[in-house]
């Protein structure tokens, strides 16, 4: 009789076990808006990107080094793109920040279209037609958004749109930290 009791309880304990573990995963503060990822620290991909718009550049290894730059990739097929959009506009105005975009896979017409509707906050949109300079970025899906020290290094990564949220939280606090630091020797 014990016996069988305690089979019937082992699933309401086991259950009981997982919604304790979730429970403090979820109340630990932990920011869930930076991603871990290899790239953290090492330098920014050496690609190089043809550009979206005529007026300005494309994406170049050159491009990154020298100043902080938000290096965010886009789609106009990409709904969370829209959602980020806004706030991205906003942070365009940022002393000392670049905004640079990667139209990942993407048709030329219809990427314009969205930055002529929703305004270009990029200095640079490189075009990456065929997804490979996204593979080299480690992108996962877009939006994703990279800080990009003045050393060429990727000090942080946000997967999915930009929010305030991100942006108050330790992705933000990276942005700050640099764009706060003196400007390198020679810059």
């Amino acid at each position: 009789m014990n016996r069988t009791r305690l089979l019937l309880l082992a699933p309401l304990l086991v259950f009981a076990a997982l919604a304790g573990v979730f429970a403090l995963r979820v109340s630990d503060g932990a920011d869930r808006s930076a991603v871990p990822s290899a790239l953290i620290d090492a330098p920014a991909p050496q690609v190089a990107l043809p550009p979206l718009l005529d007026a300005l550049p494309g994406l170049s290894p050159a491009l990154l080094e020298g100043r902080v730059s938000l290096v965010n990739v886009f789609a106009s097929w990409c709904a969370p793109c829209r959602v980020e959009h806004p706030l991205l506009m906003q942070i365009a105005g940022t002393e000392g920040l670049q905004m640079v975009g990667l139209n990942y896979k993407d048709r030329i017409p219809a990427a314009r279209e969205f930055l002529a509707e929703l305004g270009n906050p990029y200095d640079a949109v490189g075009l990456d037609a065929d997804g490979r300079a996204g593979i080299e970025w480690g992108v996962y899906g877009v939006p994703e958004t990279f800080v990009v020290g003045p050393d060429g290094a990727i000090r942080a990564k946000h997967v999915g749109p930009l929010t305030e949220e991100a942006m108050a939280g330790s992705f933000g606090k990276t942005l700050r930290a640099l764009l706060a630091a003196p400007a390198p020797a020679g810059s």
